[in-house]
């Protein structure tokens, strides 16, 4: 499934990989021109034949309660930025809150703090 066309080098598209890490299926929004490789199924690094490194992890934000959707990674790539719920377990309560996301070369999405 294509959800849109990459951001960092333009000639690729973003496509959905299905990958297994500890046990767990996650999904992997990875340029077409971003070629992986991993040894143990937990650590992946770009291979030699790869021209793009554009990726986010599906379960990137999974600490504060939040799983990217295809929909939510179409939205990201068309406007740069979007909106999310995200969820703080800060002394035994759950408190929801919305903040910004946007692009990161290097971690995939990050969040915009205050």
């Amino acid at each position: 499934m294509i959800l849109g066309r990459c951001p960092y080098c333009n000639s690729g598209n973003i496509e959905v990989r299905d990958k297994e890490i500890r046990g767990k299926k996650v999904k992997l929004y990875a340029c077409t021109n971003a070629h992986w490789k991993t040894e143990d199924g937990e650590m992946f690094e770009l291979r030699e034949d790869a021209s793009c490194e554009f990726r986010i992890w599906q379960n990137s934000l999974a600490k504060y309660g939040k799983w990217l959707t295809y929909k939510e990674v179409r939205s990201l790539l068309e406007n740069e930025t979007l909106e999310v719920e995200l969820l703080s377990k800060k002394y035994g309560k759950k408190i929801y809150y919305s903040k910004q996301i946007v692009l990161n070369q290097e971690y995939g999405v990050s969040i915009l703090w205050d």
